[in-house]
């Protein structure tokens, strides 16, 4: 379990940096910038467009190398191009430091995922993504809490302190992995990780033709569109243009959806540790259609907005501490086998690539004044979640593909999931 809390660690202290910058990008480019809301938006697209093609590669070069290289080599990256938004004084090279930051971050997630299910058993991988969870939260916090008292966004150079935390977070963090044993350590128990020499390509095509792995695909997609694509841009902008909330308000809320994690995250996994992962992941999107309802009902009460902001930041993060610990564990029991790495970077890259579409949303609705509108998609997308969710469960119910316990595949389930058994 060290190595597992050093890789842990290694992330936490990776997003104690970019939690100064994540509130404030959108606020910065359009604002403090006057680059406006265009630049602001395709800057936030970019990163994920970037992530999107990088999640894959990622998880290719995490089949095929040593995941320990893969996540040092990317955090190092990342660390790079973050510092070198410090030199971003015109609207194409902030795009393009956006850019190369979301693929150094993507294209290391699928290494540090890999990481934690070498080095955990299997009986306790829902435990350990937890922990991952809550440190990456602790530090997204602590950075998003700090930043309210540095970061001025009445200056050009107001950021700067932020791009070079973060890169400097990502620096350590780098150096945190570099320590970590080179070879797979297996605790008792624990069956071995086999990362085989997967392709991206044939990996794509075995969860296609894999229906519980489908939906799961089609979960993964509007969970990330109904909160993660609009938590650095969406959810800002909304704040700051039709609730007209000061900026502090909206470090605070990040803040505080940070900490509400951390606090609830190890008690909420003992609470879900003997349910299926599929009725968990259904909670997850109605607990953030709630959320929109509630943040598009304030709207018409402009005093009680930063309460309502702030409060529901919490709420959606009651979300978050069932989504991550639930989802990776089911995807990696779903997994075609030998391509593990390769399946984690492909929804990696579905959950960051997806984001895409967020900034571009809220860029085009906010900027026209259509903030009910732009609750409502959402509170849509929130629903399909919950119908994917459900109808995910129904299939694994049916089939009998994942122990509820271990989010391990069994014997029998080999049986039912192999590529092309069983359609919808």
């Amino acid at each position: 379990m060290r190595g597992s809390r050093w890789v842990v660690g290694a992330s936490a202290v990776a997003m104690l940096g970019w939690g100064t910058v994540l509130p404030y990008q959108y606020a910065y480019a359009s604002g403090t910038r006057g680059w406006g809301g265009a630049v602001a938006a395709v800057a936030a697209s970019l990163f994920s467009v970037a992530a999107l093609v990088a999640g894959p590669v990622g998880g290719r070069l995490a089949d095929r190398f040593s995941p320990v290289l893969v996540a040092v080599v990317t955090k190092l990256a990342a660390a790079l191009a973050a510092g070198s938004l410090v030199l971003a004084d015109t609207p194409t090279t902030f795009v393009v430091g956006m850019a190369a930051f979301g693929f150094a971050l993507a294209a290391g997630g699928p290494a540090q995922s890999v990481l934690l299910l070498e080095r955990s058993a299997s009986t306790d991988r829902r435990t350990t993504f937890a922990w991952l969870a809550a440190g990456q939260a602790l530090g997204m916090g602590v950075g998003a809490f700090a930043a309210g008292y540095l970061v001025d966004l009445a200056r050009p150079d107001g950021l700067d302190v932020a791009f070079l935390a973060a890169g400097l977070g990502f620096l350590v963090s780098a150096g945190m992995l570099a320590t970590l044993p080179r070879g797979p350590v297996h605790q008792p128990g624990s069956p071995a990780v086999d990362r085989g020499r997967g392709q991206a390509t044939e990996a794509m095509r075995l969860v296609l033709r894999q229906p519980a792995l489908r939906w799961t695909a089609v979960l993964t997609i509007a969970l990330a569109l109904a909160f993660y694509a609009q938590f650095d841009t969406g959810l800002p902008a909304y704040a700051l243009t039709i609730l007209d909330v000061p900026a502090r308000t909206v470090g605070l809320a990040a803040a505080v959806n940070c900490f509400v994690l951390i606090l609830l995250q190890l008690a909420v996994v003992r609470w879900t540790a003997n349910r299926p992962a599929a009725p968990l992941l259904m909670a997850v999107g109605a607990i953030w259609l709630a959320c929109w309802v509630g943040l598009g009902a304030v709207a018409s009460f402009p005093a009680l907005a930063p309460v309502v902001l702030v409060s529901t930041f919490g709420v959606f993060a009651l979300g978050e501490t069932m989504y991550g610990p639930v989802l990776n564990p089911l995807v990696a029991s779903l997994a075609p086998e030998g391509h593990v790495g390769s399946t984690l970077g492909l929804f990696t890259g579905l959950q960051t690539g997806v984001s895409a579409l967020g900034p571009l949303v809220a860029g085009v609705v906010l900027s026209g004044g259509h903030g009910r509108e732009f609750v409502g998609l959402h509170v849509l997308i929130s629903a399909v979640a919950i119908a994917a969710a459900w109808r995910l469960q129904r299939h694994l119910a049916g089939r009998k593909v994942v122990d509820p316990t271990t989010d391990e595949l069994t014997d029998e389930s080999l049986q039912t999931v192999v590529p092309g058994a069983g359609s919808v």
